[in-house]
């Protein structure tokens, strides 16, 4: 640590400690009813409105990976490196059409992870503990790269890189990721939400400076693309062809392609972005934000220009080249010699918390799947709501703990390949997820086949390829046909094709598929809250085609068809009405005494009260020795009668 770099080193800890404070303090921020539901610590209790929610997509989509892979990619391939920003263009849409629809159906079964309503919409608990299976395997390198991330901006500053010893070394990595377990352990998805405030005020801060100041500092944009050009054109003595171009080639069209498509398709079935979803608060902020977080993507277009800016700074690239050529420290190294100190720490801070936020959720969402879909199914069926919540906080630290493990002991190119291959893997529960939103044709066993298929076709075909230096692993695209193809659109294509077939067999045969738990209208539902009176127990108001009832079942609150088209949610059956007696013949009046009155009939008899029946349901017993509140007045029908009959039993006559 002789040549720390102390004024951004003092930068970072000051950011690091002031999200520390603001990760334990959200505990107390939009308090939970109980903490010890899987439902407020894995979801936030489903309360994020839109503005909330952004940032937390945000947040957990734009990680510190995305902060430095992105630009080191285009460092080191160019244009190639822009597919990211052509499949955050492409997945907002995606997720428009699917999205409501999945958090609708989670919402009236009270799901927290996509296995579970697999495994509740195909009726295959095989199937939902593959989908489990499949995104904490592809969730778990995809954490420890959020701390690559950070281990590039500790070794620019100096921190530990001149160490012999590994822990001594390793060691704030230990401390900042400790400290993050702890907070997300008492609060759950409510920290990184806050958390996501600072995380994204530093990113567009930096971003929008960078992108005015380094221009004019390193000779403007003209210089930044001829040097970057030059550059790409040489040839690359690992491959013997050249580092890349400017723009795609040809050759390159297809492999842009098929890659920009297949990581739009598999981005929101990532258990960590599925959460993000699910804890929304309405359908309608899940649309809200995915009309809104396309402004991510022209930020993310400015982050990958960082690359080109890298490479016209000839101290970066020896920088660069005198770390064994690891683009990773592109970015950090940019900021070390283009900002002056206290905003270089500025710019390392954003990577930092950019890492810790997402690394947060995805723990998170990998600790929900576990609990739901492997604890609670396979081995404790009658676990409780507070059992099941202190399972997931025990594994939300076991995946900090062995992403740790990743980061620290593996080669760091090995684990950004293992990352390639965990969107290969993730791109096989597809059909399980997204197409099983729309339709149930796929036979269950059929799924589980394909799902097979695609992820042995995949891992195998990545073991083969061979970049970068490196014999296996090497690269997420492979020729087929002649044409060049991401390893994750050719699996899925075999796993949708060997799916497809079975389930013709399956059914010609007779096999039996699994019983569906979910309704029609359970995919359009959405709660509505209705606004309670100042005093006075609460009571449901009822309208038409609307059910009252959760998914936490509050009175108070009801659901509603999002289309008039579409049946209502079903997920509480509303109490049928009463039956209305028939109407007595009206007594002829005689002459003789007052006639004794008739009190009113109860008020669950009237027609039409279905809401004071339901009001008489949820209302606290009347304590001892109290009497009971009067009967409301009945509907002015019942009360209406001629001035004859008014006179006439004024009268007696």
């Amino acid at each position: 640590m002789s040549n720390l770099n102390v004024v951004p080193f003092i930068i970072v800890l000051g950011s690091f400690l002031i999200v520390t404070l603001i990760g334990f303090a959200s505990a107390r921020w939009r308090p939970a009813e109980d903490l010890l539901q899987l439902n407020e610590w894995g979801l936030g209790g489903r309360g994020f409105g839109t503005f909330v929610s952004w940032f937390l997509l945000g947040g957990d989509i734009y990680t510190a990976y995305t902060f430095i892979a992105v630009p080191a990619l285009v460092y080191a391939t160019g244009a190639a490196g822009f597919y990211a920003l052509s499949y955050t263009i492409m997945v907002f849409p995606i997720v428009f059409i699917f999205a409501p629809r999945l958090w609708s159906v989670a919402r009236a079964h009270g799901y927290v992870s996509p296995g579970e309503f697999v495994r509740g919409r195909k009726g295959s608990q095989g199937l939902g503990l593959a989908v489990a299976a499949t995104g904490i395997l592809a969730t778990m390198p995809y954490i420890a790269l959020q701390l690559v991330g950070i281990e590039s901006v500790l070794t620019v500053m100096g921190i530990g890189s001149t160490s012999g010893d590994a822990f001594v070394r390793d060691l704030p990595l230990i401390i900042a990721f400790a400290v993050v377990a702890a907070y997300t352990y008492l609060a759950g998805l409510r920290a990184p939400a806050l958390i996501a405030f600072v995380k994204d005020t530093l990113i567009y801060v930096t971003v929008v400076v960078a992108i005015l100041y380094i221009p004019s500092r390193i000779g403007g944009w003209g210089h930044i693309f001829g040097a970057a050009s030059a550059h790409l054109k040489t040839v690359n003595p690992a491959t013997g062809k050249p580092f890349g171009s400017i723009v795609v080639m040809p050759a390159g069209e297809w492999a842009y392609a098929t890659l920009a498509l297949g990581s739009a398709l598999a981005l929101f079935v990532y258990p960590h972005a599925t959460t993000g979803v699910l804890a929304a608060k309405r359908r309608d902020v899940i649309r809200r934000n995915a009309a809104m977080l396309p402004v991510y993507t022209l930020i993310l277009g400015l982050i990958a220009l960082f690359g080109y800016m890298a490479r016209a700074v000839p101290a970066v690239n020896a920088g660069v080249n005198a770390a064994g050529g690891n683009p990773q420290l592109s970015v950090p190294l940019l900021f070390a010699h283009i900002f002056p100190g206290w905003f270089a720490g500025i710019g390392y801070s954003a990577i930092v918390i950019g890492a810790l936020v997402p690394a947060a959720i995805m723990s998170i969402a990998a600790a929900n799947l576990f609990t739901r879909t492997i604890y609670k199914e396979l081995l404790k069926p009658d676990a409780t709501p507070a059992q099941e919540t202190r399972v997931a906080r025990i594994a939300s630290l076991i995946m900090k703990v062995g992403a740790l493990g990743f980061a620290l002991e593996l080669n760091k190119t090995f684990s950004i390949n293992l990352q390639l291959l965990g969107g290969i893997w993730i791109l096989q529960t597809f059909p399980a997820i997204v197409i099983s939103l729309y339709t149930r044709w796929f036979h269950r066993s059929a799924l589980i086949f394909g799902w097979a298929v695609g992820m042995a076709y995949g891992t195998i075909q990545a073991y083969r390829m061979p970049g970068g230096g490196q014999a296996h692993f090497g690269t997420s695209a492979a020729p087929v046909f002649g044409h060049v193809t991401y390893i994750g659109i050719t699996a899925l294509i075999l796993n949708v094709a060997v799916a497809a077939l079975l389930t013709l067999v399956f059914r010609q045969i007779g096999v039996q598929d699994g019983y569906d738990q979910t309704r029609p209208g359970d995919y359009s539902a959405d709660p509505v809250t209705v606004p309670t009176a100042a005093a006075g127990p609460r009571t449901p108001r009822r309208a038409a085609g609307r059910t009252v009832g959760t998914a936490t079942g509050r009175a108070g609150t009801v659901y509603e068809p999002a289309r008039a088209s579409e049946p209502a949610s079903t997920s509480v059956p509303a109490p049928a009405p009463e039956p209305v007696p028939a109407a007595e013949p009206e007594p002829v009046p005689t002459a003789g005494p007052e006639p004794v009155a008739t009190p009113w009939p109860a008020p669950s008899s009237w027609p039409g009260s279905t809401a004071w029946a339901d009001a008489a349901t949820i209302q606290p017993p009347a304590p001892p020795g109290n009497p009971l509140p009067p009967e409301p007045r009945p509907p002015r029908r019942f009360a209406f009668m001629t001035r004859e009959r008014a006179a006439s039993r004024r009268t007696g006559r």
